[in-house]
């Protein structure tokens, strides 16, 4: 079931932010964040030009939110080497997208961001 208006407009206000921090300004022409929504979850990624050839930019899974609407809750998942998403055990379900934001954000483990 795809998100409504509503919870997408929460989670633009929320990654959007994220997405576009003065830190990133700096580095715009090596590394950029964006989300993209695909039905009822929310990819986080990080794109960085390709080694060959460098005009390409290739995205990199940094963490999934997923609505569970018949529980109203959003879980959270980490990609791992293997490329599969797997729960984010210390912190992975609320009713608070944004709690799950700034867990990714702080991201006190260093699963996310490295």
């Amino acid at each position: 079931m795809p998100l409504s208006e509503l919870q997408q407009a929460q989670i633009a206000k929320l990654l959007t932010p994220l997405c576009h921090s003065p830190a990133l300004a700096r580095v715009a022409d090596r590394l950029r964040h964006g989300y993209r929504i695909n039905g009822n979850a929310v990819e986080l990624f990080e794109s960085r030009p390709a080694f060959r050839p460098p005009h390409h930019w290739e995205d990199h899974a940094v963490a999934k939110f997923r609505y569970v609407a018949t529980r109203r809750v959003w879980r959270l998942y980490c990609q791992f080497r293997d490329l599969k998403w797997r729960a984010y055990e210390p912190c992975f379900e609320s009713r608070d997208l944004g709690r799950l934001v700034a867990e990714v954000d702080r991201d006190p483990t260093g699963i996310f961001w490295g």
